[in-house]
């Protein structure tokens, strides 16, 4: 493994080096250790790859409580601004710090039952709230509603909203999101995401 990578001038950063088995349903755990220049990698029960946190039994869970943590974290910074700042602005940083979040490998979980991503859901009712400087127990269908009526023709919904707030175990595939101005000059509408 190190003549490859020192001939593309890499190196291995062992540090960060995780090793996952990812077993056969009913196949017992293999408790096996690796050794790579000297240094021992251990398996664990999960690791990290490009922000996704994958488990053993890729149930994602581990995954979910990470974005959720970080999500609830965003949020709760810019409710402590939230007074200073207008609903397009709020919007604005919910997007960017939020539903981003919520969005990124999102795929990874369609196929769970929908009491996995149910933390994500209340992310994504949370964020609807506070954009519309709602109370935390105000339901949040209508805001949804009014949200994206506007936008129904224009837009399509994306995946995390589809998946979150359909409350079905599966999604359905969704075209790409399509948007024609009438004007050059003339920038698309901001996407609302939930």
């Amino acid at each position: 493994m190190t003549s490859p990578m020192l001939n593309k001038m890499l190196k291995l950063n062992l540090g960060k080096t995780e090793l996952l088995f990812l077993p056969a349903k009913g196949s017992p755990m293999i408790d096996a250790s690796i050794t790579v220049e000297g240094s021992i990698v251990s398996p664990s029960q999960s690791a990290r790859s490009l922000g996704v946190t994958l488990d053993n039994q890729l149930c994602f869970s581990s995954h979910i409580a990470v974005i959720t943590q970080t999500c609830r974290f965003s949020l709760h910074n810019i409710r402590r601004i939230r007074l200073f700042l207008t609903q397009e602005a709020t919007q604005l940083l919910v997007q960017a710090l939020v539903i981003s979040r919520l969005d990124y490998c999102n795929s990874l979980l369609a196929g769970l039952p929908a009491c996995a991503v149910k933390a994500l859901q209340l992310v994504q009712n949370a964020a609807a709230r506070l954009v519309f400087n709602q109370p935390k127990f105000t339901h949040v269908t209508p805001l949804l509603s009014s949200a994206l009526a506007p936008h129904r023709s224009t837009h399509q919904i994306q995946v995390t909203g589809a998946c979150f707030s359909s409350g079905q175990r599966y999604c359905s595939p969704i075209p790409p999101v399509t948007h024609h101005s009438l004007h050059t000059s003339q920038t698309p509408p901001l996407r609302l995401l939930w």
